[in-house]
C-alpha cells in the first residue's frame, strides 16, 4: 500500500469518526447546554387549571404519541414557569412516571378522563429512576416546573382544560 492510500485511509477514517460523534451529541442529550427550546415535543398550546385560589394559564406542549411520551421533558436544562408538557396516555389506566434523564424538578399532575386532578406529586427528583405511581386510573398527565403546583394551590379534585381533555370529556 502506498504511503499516500494509507493517508487517504487514516483521513477517511477521522472523518467518519468525526461524524458519528456529532450524530450521538445531537440525538442524545443536546450537550450540556439543552435548554426549554431543545428537544421539543410538538408546538405550544393554551391549556388553563382551575383551583381555589384561579384559574392559571399554562402553555403545553402535548406528548401524545409513543415516542414523545418516552421522551417528554428529558435533557431539558429548564422549564419556564408559564409552560409544562401535557401527555394523553391515549385511553384511562394507571400509569407511573419517572425522571430518568429529566434535569429539573417537576410537580407530575395526573388527570383523569374528565379532566379533574386525581392525585399531584411535587418536586419529582430529577436524574431519579423511582416510579412515581397516579395511584388511580388518569388518562391526563401535566407537568409542570416545581413549584408551580403548590404556587397556584392545585388539589385533588381541581379542573385541567386543554382542547385535547375536552374532546375526551365531551366538554
Amino acid at each position: 500500500m502506498s504511503e499516500v492510500t494509507s493517508w487517504r485511509l487514516v483521513v477517511r477514517a477521522l472523518a467518519a469518526g468525526l461524524i458519528a460523534a456529532i450524530a450521538i451529541l445531537y440525538f442524545f442529550g443536546n450537550g450540556s447546554n439543552a435548554g426549554e427550546g431543545d428537544n421539543p415535543v410538538g408546538p405550544r398550546s393554551s391549556l388553563s387549571v382551575e383551583t381555589s385560589t384561579g384559574v392559571y394559564p399554562y402553555q403545553v406542549e402535548v406528548a401524545d404519541t409513543d415516542e414523545s411520551r418516552s421522551r417528554g421533558l428529558m435533557f431539558r436544562r429548564e422549564v419556564a414557569s408559564d409552560t409544562g408538557m401535557l401527555f394523553d396516555m391515549g385511553g384511562t389506566r394507571e400509569v407511573a412516571f419517572w425522571m430518568h434523564n429529566t434535569f429539573v424538578p417537576l410537580d407530575i399532575v395526573f388527570i383523569s378522563d374528565k379532566g379533574r386532578v386525581v392525585s399531584v406529586t411535587h418536586g419529582a427528583k430529577p436524574q431519579s429512576d423511582a416510579r412515581l405511581p397516579s395511584g388511580s386510573p388518569v388518562r391526563f398527565i401535566l407537568e409542570l416546573a416545581t413549584p408551580e403546583a403548590k404556587r397556584i394551590g392545585l388539589a385533588v379534585g381541581d379542573r385541567v382544560l386543554h382542547p385535547a381533555i375536552d374532546a375526551v370529556s365531551g366538554q
